[in-house]
Formats: C-alpha cells, structure tokens, sequence
C-alpha cells in the first residue's frame, strides 16, 4: 500500500493505492492520525487505486473519522471501486461516510 498526501486549500487529499487490510490498516491510521494532529481534521481519502479492504481496513478508516469529528472536521471518500463500495455498503459504513464520484467534488462538500 501506497499514500499520497496532498494539501487542497483547507482540505488534506489522502490518495491510496493498494489494498487496505490487516498487514496495511496500521500504517494508514498512522499517518491520517498524524494529519489530523497537525491541524488537518479535514480529509478526503481518494480510493481510486483500493482494489480491496478488509474489516481491518474498515476498522482504519472508523478510527480516522472518529479522530477527524473530534477534531472538527470529518472524513469524506471519493472515487472508491465498485467492489470496495459494495464492501462499504454491506458493512453500513455508507451511512457514516460519505462517498462522492471524485476528489473535487469530496473537496468541494466541505465548502458547503
């Protein structure tokens, strides 16, 4: 697994690539963490290039937006995989987050 971090304006883009699962979860909650503990509690995770997440993975991304809530800010996803979002879906983690087609719209909602 690969991420990317990118500063937008007032919003962090994490782009990751590669599988979410129990071998990688700790090192994405490790470095969203470390966004958010230097003042970046708004995140778009851009999931274009996960081709697969496990409940580890789900696991990740409820700490972050638990951590993200506390700090005022939120966590939004965008561009995630038919397969990823079934994954999502089935697991109810859709009525937590929410999920835009693309990284610019996901940005664009924190402006709203």
């Amino acid at each position: 697994m690969v991420i990317v971090v990118e500063k937008r304006e007032f919003v962090t883009v994490f782009s990751i690539d590669g599988s979410v699962d129990g071998t990688t979860a700790r090192e994405l909650v490790t470095s969203l963490r470390a966004q958010v503990t230097e003042g970046s509690a708004r995140l778009v995770g851009n999931l274009a290039g996960v081709d697969y997440t496990s409940s580890a993975g789900l696991r990740a991304l409820l700490e972050t937006v638990k951590e993200t809530r506390q700090h005022g800010g939120d966590l939004r996803l965008a561009a995630v995989r038919p397969e990823v979002l079934r994954v999502l879906e089935l697991s109810g983690f859709t009525s937590i987050l929410q999920v835009f087609v693309d990284v610019d719209a996901a940005v664009a909602s924190f402006a709203a």
